[in-house]
């Protein structure tokens, strides 16, 4: 048997840090974002038992081998897949262990912005989702990725990627205490997409970049002595909320204008969210025509976001071609994460 899953990325618009604890428990995070047509591919084979269990993360070109368990060490290489497998095990198929091959790939390297790594564990959730014929809802599925990564997994980071993928399209999500998180799918009318499309370049800066760092600073931000952080921390909520509001009411170049005021109060939740390259680019583009830049994610490299009148695009974008780093073609999707048997 084999079936295949993919999952789409996202670009996080506005309200990102804000779902992170302690801040979302303390005063309530949201955030908006949207996906595109990149994604995260996985396909399972189910295999007999003594070819046992075989992950392959073509992209990164890492392999894994174990012969049939029914829980894989956490440790080493491929964690997260190993982690999905003890959860899809454990909790869906009785403690019995699973002759599966896991291949994998993703259309954005780690650490690149767009959810990468939480995009990835929902497509493969996806896919053993659809092996086993498991009955789960959009939440059930956004919300054991979550656990999976966050918990099973120790790695640090928020709560609006593994929800996002799930869900698919354009997304105002609300974070609060309990873990409890609330989507609120936006219907978008097709000509703003087109708009919001024809005004806004992405760019992939060159370096990827871990988020730790950042996530660990803004998680000090909610406790610290220090009050400008969370005084900028709320600012990107607020904005997150205006900037919803632009979007629904087709007013993207409201949106280009708060995105400004976002980058600048991204900027101030950790030092480590801004570099000396970034701002290189940000003055480039600036001085080429752009209206303005953030970064999508958690800031440090990875991808960026650009707002642009389309009348000056080439511009820009003959700019963008002096830089290393690449223009990154894209389209909004609708569709959250898929799977189907072959």
């Amino acid at each position: 048997m084999l079936v295949r899953a993919r999952s789409p990325l996202r670009l996080g618009i506005a309200g990102g840090g804000t779902d992170i604890s302690p801040y979302s428990d303390t005063f309530g995070g949201c955030v908006l974002n949207a996906t595109i047509d990149m994604y995260a591919n996985c396909t399972i084979e189910l295999l007999e038992a003594q070819d046992g269990i075989t992950f392959v993360a073509q992209d990164i070109e890492q392999t894994f081998h174990s012969p049939l368990l029914n829980k894989l060490p956490l440790e080493g290489e491929l964690l997260l897949h190993k982690a999905i497998y003890n959860r899809i095990v454990s909790e869906f198929n009785d403690n019995k262990p699973l002759p599966v091959k896991v291949y994998t790939y993703s259309d954005a390297p780690p650490g690149s912005g767009l959810g990468s790594s939480s995009t990835m564990v929902v497509t493969i959730i996806s896919a053993y989702q659809q092996l086993l014929n498991l009955s789960m809802g959009e939440y059930d599925v956004a919300r054991l990725a979550y656990e999976i990564e966050r918990k099973d997994c120790q790695l640090s980071g928020g709560r609006q990627d593994q929800y996002a993928t799930t869900f698919g399209g354009f997304n105002f999500m609300e974070f609060y205490d309990g873990e409890r998180v609330i989507v609120n799918p936006l219907r978008i009318r097709q000509h703003i997409i087109n708009e919001l499309e024809s005004q806004m370049i992405l760019f992939f800066t060159g370096v990827s970049r871990s988020s730790a760092q950042i996530i660990d600073d803004q998680v000090k931000t909610t406790n610290s002595d220090d009050k400008k952080p969370l005084e900028a921390m709320h600012e990107v909520k607020e904005l997150a909320y205006a900037m919803k509001e632009c979007l629904l009411k087709s007013n993207v170049d409201g949106m280009a204008e708060l995105l400004k005021d976002a980058w600048n109060a991204k900027k101030s939740t950790s030092t480590a969210i801004s570099t000396r390259q970034i701002e290189l680019i940000e003055d480039k583009v600036l001085s080429a025509g752009a209206k303005s830049i953030k970064i999508s994610g958690a800031g440090g490299g990875g991808f960026m976001m650009l707002f642009v009148d389309p009348i000056r695009r080439l511009d820009v974008e003959r700019a963008l071609n002096e830089l290393d780093g690449h223009i990154q073609p894209f389209r909004f999707t609708q569709q959250g994460t898929q799977s189907w048997t072959v």
